[in-house]
């Protein structure tokens, strides 16, 4: 009987134009509220998706169900070839040691240093690494995040907002994945912090070839780093292109978002920049 090729080779094998996440007909159901109902989404390799739509459009459900915190309804789900519900113990494996998640608030444990928060997702699939090993990973995530060294040993409630955000992402990155998934990345910091973050993600995906999901409601950050915006309206992804052929959908919520004086803002801002380069 030929043997079934392991999660890692059958994405190894894959084209390289495969889309990175595959979503189909997804349907998201919470008692009578119907989320997502027929939902389509592909997201591919390399690129920094941003994911928007009002609020109580599903944003966030749609991350967890993605990396398999919430199981659909109704639907297909792929990440990186495999399901991410899968019974499959290798597919699951799979998933979890492939996938970064930046959770809104950062999810850090409060009672754990920085760098103990980093190292967690290290104990939990690389046990058998010495210690002094994955001090030395966490401090470099600490350092690849923008973190000063020192940082490694404080505690969350002694860092300032924009500080806890970056030990958040260096936990996401502590297992080097290919995909990284941010939600609202940059709520609640100033307008420095965040156009310092979203440099940050930019350079990071650059530099490690990385897929990223990014759920955002910052119009600057569109602007700024997203290589195409998907739009969640009616239940559904409703349009998933560059930005620029976003503004010009007929479509009461995308007009009023995009060029409300927000948006013009946004868009004046991010075009002086691409002037000034």
């Amino acid at each position: 009987m030929d043997r079934k090729p392991s999660p890692a080779e059958a994405c190894e094998a894959a084209p390289d134009d495969a889309p990175v996440i595959r979503v189909r007909g997804l349907r998201t159901q919470f008692g009578s509220q119907v989320v997502h109902d027929g939902l389509d989404l592909d997201v591919r390799r390399g690129e920094i998706l941003g994911v928007v739509g009002g609020s109580g459009s599903g944003k966030s459900v749609l991350m967890r169900s993605i990396i398999g915190l919430r199981r659909p309804d109704a639907g297909t789900i792929e990440v990186l070839g495999v399901d991410p519900h899968s019974d499959d113990a290798d597919d699951q494996l799979h998933v979890e040691r492939n996938t970064g998640v930046l959770f809104q608030d950062g999810a850090l444990f409060s009672s754990l240093s920085v760098g103990e928060n980093v190292q967690v997702p290290l104990k939990e699939h690389y046990a058998e690494l010495p210690p002094s090993l994955r001090y030395e990973l966490a401090l470099l995530k600490v350092k690849l995040s923008g973190l000063p060294a020192d940082a490694i040993d404080k505690l969350p409630s002694q860092l300032s907002g924009g500080m806890r955000k970056r030990a958040g992402l260096a936990r996401a990155l502590a297992m080097d994945p290919p995909l990284l998934f941010l939600d609202e990345p940059t709520a609640g910091l100033d307008p420095i912090g965040a156009a310092a973050f979203d440099d940050l993600t930019r350079t990071l995906q650059q530099a490690l070839g990385l897929t990223v999901f990014l759920i955002t409601h910052d119009l600057d950050t569109l602007y700024a780093i997203c290589d195409r915006v998907a739009v969640l309206a009616e239940r559904k992804v409703i349009a998933v292109a560059p930005i620029a052929e976003i503004e010009r959908l007929d479509h009461p919520w995308v007009q009023d978002y995009f060029n409300g004086p927000r948006g013009r803002a946004a868009r004046e801002a991010a075009e002086r920049s691409s002037g000034d380069s």
